[in-house]
């Protein structure tokens, strides 16, 4: 069982920045990767970035690449999201997002994840 929390979400203007936090109550060797996903009203949950845990490979989708970096501290158990140069269709409902127990294919996708924290909203206005 995994469970994570969510927090540093806020109201901010477009070109500002806002640092995400997800603390994670289980932190074994045999979760190997974890995420960031965002879902807009109306719209499908969309993978944001995932990181591996043990070397640290990430990955991002396009449309955050150069503007979000995520990151992981080990020792705390908690997984960041930095963003950066923040635009109005950032606007969303963010999750953090761990797999299955022993699975390591990760991929930007919502069913290659099994826990998710509640959510923290991110809102950005021009």
């Amino acid at each position: 069982q995994v469970q994570l929390v969510e927090s540093g979400g806020g109201s901010v203007q477009a070109g500002g920045s806002l640092r995400l936090s997800c603390a994670v109550s289980t932190y074994t060797s045999r979760i190997y990767y974890l995420g960031w996903f965002r879902q807009a009203p109306g719209k499908e949950r969309e993978g944001v970035a995932l990181i591996y845990l043990d070397g640290g490979s990430t990955y991002y989708t396009d449309s955050v690449k150069g503007r979000f970096a995520i990151s992981r501290d080990n020792a705390k158990n908690t997984l960041y999201l930095q963003m950066n140069s923040l635009k109005p269709e950032d606007t969303a409902m963010y999750y953090c997002a761990a797999p299955p127990s022993s699975r390591v294919d990760a991929a930007l996708v919502p069913s290659r994840f099994l826990y998710w924290g509640q959510g923290t909203q991110v809102t950005v206005s021009s």
